[in-house]
């Protein structure tokens, strides 16, 4: 789950802010439990248990489902969430000026992929999934989900700035995860990413996420799929590329090709990684985030 700093993820704080229920979630994390059995173990009635499994469905940490049980039906309560991220608000050198584009995930221009693989639009699959020969389907630019397990995709971005104008930072933001066949929280995978041919540096996904549904990812897609990714950003200045703040490689600014007029950027799963556990990258009516994939070009003016 991933969460941010606006009322949206209140509900989730909210829900975290008592020992009681940090208590449920714990219990919860070692099997599925009925509401006596929570009861019993706190040493709580059962009216006041119900009231925080309330809270903890509401903020989607758990599911509660019924089942047969010996005297009928009982609802049996389990964890849905392994992990939370929360994405702060930040301002990335605020003394220089910006500009932004958004590239749909679809509109790559170069691809070699291996199956399991396909893409989806909002409303339906583009082609047959596990084909790559689909990845050259004219409706492939409405893509607004792609995965597979080992290759690459490599998208064409046009240089903004203009005569004057000197980059001092690139920003690169998108959401991501592994690929597995239909999902598996746990399945890292190591993606690589390029920029003109060099290296930045590669992060190790820890999984393919289904726990609860994507934000935005629309109702005919099954459950079992993946449902969201990790936000992620990586930003280059002239003293070396990080992902999440974290530094990822030494390549700077000064490395790149930074003044062409078109930039190339790769996302990769490489043969020879240690895992190969695919990629699926989430655009606009996918995942939690309503957006493709983002370049913020800041920039300073030449005297």
């Amino acid at each position: 789950m991933q969460l941010d700093i606006s009322k949206d993820s209140l509900h989730v704080y909210e829900a975290l802010a008592s020992e009681t229920r940090i208590q449920i979630l714990n219990l919860l994390s070692q099997s599925s439990m009925n509401i006596k059995e929570l009861a019993h173990a706190l040493h709580m009635s059962s009216a006041i248990i119900t009231r925080h499994i309330h809270q903890l469905e509401n903020a989607k940490l758990i599911r509660t489902e019924k089942i047969p049980g010996k005297s009928g039906i009982q609802k049996i309560s389990k964890l849905v969430v392994d992990k939370i991220e929360i994405t702060f608000p930040t301002t990335i050198y605020p003394n220089f000026k910006m500009r932004s584009l958004e590239l749909p995930v679809g509109h790559y221009t170069d691809y070699n992929v291996t199956p399991t693989c396909g893409l989806a639009s909002s409303k339906d699959f583009i082609g047959h999934v596990d084909e790559p020969k689909y990845f050259m389907d004219a409706r492939r630019m409405d893509a607004q989900i792609i995965w597979f397990t080992q290759g690459y995709l490599e998208y064409k971005v046009p240089n903004p700035l203009q005569t004057g104008e000197q980059m001092e930072l690139l920003e690169i933001s998108f959401e991501i995860a592994s690929e597995f066949p239909y999902s598996n929280n746990v399945w890292p995978s190591d993606i690589t990413f390029y920029l003109n041919g060099h290296t930045l540096g590669t992060w190790t996904c820890p999984g393919n996420f289904s726990d609860i549904r994507g934000k935005y990812t629309p109702s005919w897609w099954e459950d079992a799929n993946s449902q969201y990714g990790l936000f992620k950003t990586i930003r280059i200045s002239k003293h070396g590329t990080h992902f999440d703040g974290e530094i990822l490689s030494a390549l700077a600014l000064d490395d790149l090709d930074i003044t062409a007029e078109l930039l190339t950027f790769r996302i990769a799963v490489e043969k020879d990684a240690k895992n190969i556990g695919g990629t699926t990258i989430f655009g606009k009516g996918f995942g939690n985030h309503q957006k493709d994939m983002e370049f913020k070009f800041y920039y300073s003016e030449k005297c």
